[in-house]
Formats: structure tokens, sequence, C-alpha cells
């Protein structure tokens, strides 16, 4: 495999092309913040690394030699492919991008975030694109790692350890949703009602439902599980023609009910929280592209912006905190 000559400064490359455009050293000195000695040193090595004397002096002043006007173009090209490819960080500006982000949801997620998010892409980066995936457990990191996804948001318990960063927006809770003119549940749910009651449970890639459950099992609550299905927007439409109850995230719920079908109301027992996080791997840790996005996602979703803790209020109480289910 060819090799860079490792007795070679490539530092001297700047000195030429200043010399080449100064034609003078304590110019060219200073042009480049050295000491004039230790420019016409850098000049004597320049001259005894390519046995040339690079500059001869002339009564109008220093003029290059053939080889060194050889040497320039080239010399201009290397130190500037180093400045821009190397040295400096790339520029990236939303406005005229044309960037394609990769993201990893859940479909509740997507309720979550897509809505607002695209509305806000629109006005500052209309040009710029966005692609969404649900990943398994087993594949969400390794997509990560790889690069396959830019950011992934929602509850991910499974994303932690060297390599990954995460950010909290908030919490979040849950809450249930049943059709309006139900049989049993009348304007509130009671503990009774909760368990006597079928349900409907959105299984995997669902970690809030999981995680809830595991919860619940801990206290001795169990529901009696009717349907379990992996899609949450088939869940409007079941509840609507059931007797069912559905236990799903508050921000669900909240879209839900707006179908103006069903009645949103809160778990007969205190829920708990999780937290509303956006992941990111180190690997783009400071891509000023990956840098912009996730700057939009915190300024989006946080919990001054938390559209749905009025709801949660409401619900449970302005001192809720759910961290723990009583």
């Amino acid at each position: 495999m060819e090799t860079i000559t490792p007795e070679f400064d490539y530092n001297l490359l700047r000195i030429l092309i200043a010399l080449d455009q100064t034609r003078n050293v304590s110019s060219a000195a200073e042009l480049l913040g050295l000491s004039q000695s230790g420019c016409s040193t850098a000049l004597a090595r320049l001259r005894q690394k390519l046995n040339d004397p690079i500059f001869v002096r002339t009564p109008g002043g220093m003029v290059p030699t053939p080889r060194c006007e050889r040497m320039l173009h080239t010399a201009r090209s290397v130190v500037t492919l180093i400045k821009e490819g190397i040295l400096e960080q790339p520029a990236f500006d939303p406005s005229t991008s044309t960037a394609t982000f990769h993201l990893a949801m859940t479909d509740v997620a997507e309720i979550v975030f897509l809505p607002r998010l695209l509305r806000h892409l629109q006005d500052i980066a209309p040009s710029i694109k966005v692609t969404v995936g649900n990943y398994s457990t087993d594949t969400l990191k390794t997509a990560l790692v790889s690069g396959e996804i830019d950011l992934v948001a929602g509850y991910f318990p499974e994303l932690s350890g060297n390599g990954v960063f995460k950010q909290r927006f908030y919490t979040h809770t849950y809450a249930c949703i049943v059709r309006k003119n139900h049989p049993v549940i009348k304007g509130k749910l009671t503990i009774k009602e909760y368990l006597s009651q079928g349900h409907a449970m959105v299984t995997a890639p669902a970690r809030s439902i999981i995680f809830l459950e595991k919860q619940m099992e801990k206290k001795g609550i169990y529901r009696n599980i009717v349907l379990r299905t992996p899609h949450y927007l088939s869940l409007p439409a079941i509840i609507e023609t059931t007797d069912l109850i559905a236990t799903v995230p508050l921000a669900a719920c909240a879209s839900f009910a707006l179908r103006g079908q069903l009645q949103l109301l809160r778990t007969p027992f205190t829920p708990p929280s999780f937290p509303v996080q956006q992941h990111w791997h180190r690997k783009v840790h400071n891509d000023p592209r990956h840098k912009w996005l996730r700057a939009q996602m915190a300024l989006l979703f946080n919990e001054s912006e938390d559209e749905w803790r009025a709801i949660e209020s409401e619900l449970y109480g302005k001192n809720y905190r759910g961290s723990q289910l009583r």
C-alpha cells in the first residue's frame, strides 16, 4: 500500500504558497503568523528536501523556479483539500438543504412528533425530507450504530450503554378510551369495571405498553385481554364499535378522542410515567446536520411545550408524578 512520506512536513506547502503570494520572507512570515527566522528556516528545509532553490532573488524581488511553478498548483489543491475536507467543520444550511433524515419511531410516537415536526420543517427547511421506520428491539441499536437511522424518538429503554446519547423531552403517562354510550362505563371508570370488562391491547413493538403491563402485574392488576393487535391506527375503529377498553399513552388517547366517538378517561389507578427522549449514536454527535436536527426536536418537544400536560393534570391532578404505580 502506498503511504505518505513521513519525512515531508506538509506545513511546508503553506510556506510555499505564502511566499508565492508575497514574494518576501518577512511578509510571508507575517501572513502565516510565524517569526521571520522560522519562515527562513522552513524555506531552507524545503530547498534541501527538494534540492531546488524554490525562490530566487532578483532585482524585482523573489521569483519562483520552474519546479516551484509546477508545484504551486498542486500545493494549493492539497492545502485546500486538507482545510476543507479535514480541518473545517462542514457547513449545514437547513434553508437550502435537500437532506433526508431517517428517524425511528413507533406508530404512536408518529402521532406525537411528526405533525409538529413536519410543520416546522416546512417553514424553515422546505426541501428537507423525512423517512420513518419502526424497528424491533433486536434491530434498533444495530441500525443506529450503522447509520441507517439518524435519530430515535420516543420511549426506547433498550437504547442505553456506551456509544448512545440521549436527551429527555418530558415524561408521559397513560389513559383509557372507551366508546361513547358504553353500556357499563358512564363517564368514570372504576377498578371493578376495569377488571370486569374486556380489553384491547397493542402488542410489540409497543415498549410503553409492555412497561405498563409489568407495572400493573407488580400490583396484582390483571386485565381480561380480548384482543391483541400490533397496530395503534386500527384501535379507534375497534373501540368505537365494541365494548372493549384500551389503555394506551395519553397522547394516543387524546388524538383518538378527537374522532368524536370515544370517551377519554383516567385509569382507575394512578398510572406510571415513562420518559420521552431522543437518542443518537456518538458517531454523529458532532455532525452539524445531526446537531441541527436534535436542536429542532428539543425546541419543539420539551416540558414547556408538552401539549398533553393540561389533559394529564385534569385527569390525575396538578401534582401527578406517576413514577410508581399506586
